[in-house]
């Protein structure tokens, strides 16, 4: 099912036929270096499993990242609820396959997700949680107006705690203001 549509992809619900193509992505571990742990075949499958109850129990989760044309799976990205300093967050995050780093790619997939949240869940605010060496995806959040609210420990790491607003919010972040009017809007 497909979920979002960008000009440049598609990003539907993960099934289980997408266990080897995910598990190159993850298996990747100069690509993974900066998750807290090394993945194998079997965490592409129970990743999998764990979108298929996010999807039934809260509605969203990582979706399937497809390139248009031809719809050839490079990663994910989606939105995920978190429990983050005691409150429950909704984060936008991403992995993608190294060929199909460096052309935006994260970022409409992200700015696409985000809007989603917005726009289709009513959200507030979207969180993404990121290593403070993880500079591509830094990079990636600061290009979609998410600016650093603080730093936080997840899965045993310190993480860089990234916020945006929704954009007719009270709540404004400043790089959001000072960079762009609507940046949530896909040309």
């Amino acid at each position: 099912m497909i979920v979002i549509e960008t000009p440049r992809l598609f990003l539907r619900h993960f099934t289980l036929d997408d266990i080897d193509a995910l598990a190159d992505i993850l298996g990747d571990h100069d690509n993974m270096r900066f998750f807290a742990n090394r993945f194998e075949r079997k965490d592409a499958e129970d990743r999998i499993q764990k979108n298929l109850r996010r999807y039934a129990e809260d509605g969203v989760g990582q979706w399937a990242l497809l390139l248009k044309p031809g719809k050839k799976f490079a990663g994910y990205c989606g939105l995920v609820r978190q429990e983050i300093d005691g409150n429950r967050e909704i984060e936008v995050g991403y992995a993608l396959a190294r060929q199909a780093q460096g052309q935006g790619i994260a970022t409409e997939a992200a700015r696409a997700c985000m809007n989603y949240a917005f726009t289709t869940l009513g959200e507030d605010r979207v969180i993404s949680l990121i290593r403070p060496e993880n500079l591509p995806s830094r990079r990636v959040a600061e290009r979609n107006g998410m600016a650093v609210e603080k730093e936080s420990e997840f899965v045993g790491l310190p993480h860089l705690v990234y916020v945006a607003h929704r954009p007719d919010s009270k709540v404004r972040t400043s790089i959001r203001d000072a960079t762009r009017s609507d940046p949530f809007c896909l040309h």
